[in-house]
C-alpha cells in the first residue's frame, strides 16, 4: 500500500505527517509525505519557529512526485489539519491527478477544526471550506463528535444522533465516517468510544478515558484506521486494530508523564495490536 500525506511537520513531538508517517511504515505501508508547514514544535506551547510552506510549493512537490511517474501506484491521499485556506486547492487537486493516474484510490480527510473544550481553533474560512468543498471530495472522513456536529449543523451527543450526524455527513459525499471522542450521557463511567459507520452497517468501541491531552493521537487515529480499512474493508477490523494501538500508545505516554506522544516506544503496539477491546455492531 502507498499513502500520499499531505500534513504539517514538527521538528521535536508529533502531530501532523511526524505523527502519522511512522506508525503506517511500522505495518508496512510506504508513505509519501508531503509537509505543509515546517514547525520546531506544534503550536500548542504558544510558541513555535518554522514556515509555513506556501500552496504553490506543495503543488510543486506533489508535481515532482507525479514526474515519477509513482500517481498510479498510490492507493489513499491523506490530509489533515489545513493552516490556510490555499492548502485545500493543492489538496483537492492532488486528489483528483492521483484518482485519474489510479481510479481505484481514495481520498482520506481529517477535517480538524476543533474539539467540545476548546471549540474551533482554526482560520475563520476553514469550517466553511470544509463543510462545503473538501468534506463532498472525500470517501472517509476522521472527525471528533464536535467536528462532525459542525460539519452537518446538528448537536449529536447520544448513539442515536450521533448515527444520524454520521448519516448526514455521509450524505454529503464520503462513504465512510469514523467517529472519535464520542462521549454519550448513558456511556459506562470513565469510557469514552469511537463510532465508525460505513455502508455495511455501524461499529462502536468504548475504551477507558485517560486524564490526559495528547497532541497527535487524531492524527495517528486517522491514519492507522485509513490503512487498515483500506487493506481490510472491513470498518470493524479497522476499528478494532486502530483504537488497540492509539489506546496502547497513549497509556504508554501518560505512565511516562510525558507532553509528547511516546510514538517510538509504543512501536510493537502498531504492528501487533492487543485487540483488547470489543467492537459492537450498534446497527
Amino acid at each position: 500500500m502507498k499513502i500520499l500525506s499531505i500534513q504539517s511537520a514538527v521538528a521535536y513531538g508529533h502531530v501532523g505527517n511526524s505523527a502519522a508517517v511512522f506508525p503506517l511504515q511500522r505495518i508496512g505501508v510506504e508513505v509519501l509525505p508531503v509537509y505543509t508547514v515546517t514547525f520546531s514544535n506544534h503550536t500548542g506551547y504558544g510558541a513555535w519557529r518554522g514556515p509555513l510552506i506556501a500552496p504553490d510549493d506543495v503543488r510543486d512537490v506533489i508535481t515532482g512526485i507525479e514526474e515519477r511517474g509513482v500517481l498510479p501506484e498510490i492507493d489513499v491521499v491523506l490530509s489533515g489539519y489545513q493552516g490556510g485556506e490555499g492548502i485545500a486547492d493543492v489538496i483537492l487537486d492532488a486528489v483528483a491527478r492521483v484518482k485519474a493516474a489510479n481510479p481505484a484510490a481514495v481520498y482520506a480527510c481529517d477535517p480538524v477544526m476543533g474539539n467540545a473544550k476548546s471549540g474551533c481553533f482554526v482560520a475563520p474560512a476553514i469550517p466553511d471550506l470544509l463543510r462545503h468543498r473538501v468534506v463532498p471530495a472525500a470517501d472517509l472522513i476522521t472527525p471528533n463528535q464536535f467536528e462532525l456536529g459542525y460539519l452537518t449543523g446538528t448537536s449529536p451527543d447520544t448513539l442515536e444522533s450521533t448515527l444520524a450526524a454520521a448519516d448526514a455527513a455521509r450524505a454529503m459525499g464520503p462513504r465512510t465516517v469514523l467517529v472519535t471522542s464520542v462521549e454519550r450521557p448513558d456511556r459506562e463511567p470513565g469510557t469514552i468510544e469511537m463510532l465508525a459507520v460505513d455502508d455495511a452497517g455501524a461499529w462502536s468501541v468504548a475504551t477507558p478515558l485517560l486524564p490526559m491531552k495528547a497532541n497527535g493521537s487524531g492524527d495517528v487515529t486517522a491514519a492507522l484506521f485509513t490503512a487498515h480499512y483500506r487493506e481490510s474493508g472491513s470498518a470493524a477490523t479497522a476499528l478494532a486494530r486502530a483504537v488497540s494501538s492509539v489506546y496502547d500508545l497513549l497509556a504508554l505516554t501518560h505512565e511516562s508523564g510525558s507532553r509528547e506522544l511516546q510514538l517510538v516506544e509504543a512501536q510493537g503496539f502498531y504492528a501487533d495490536p492487543r485487540l483488547q477491546f470489543e467492537v459492537r455492531q450498534v446497527r
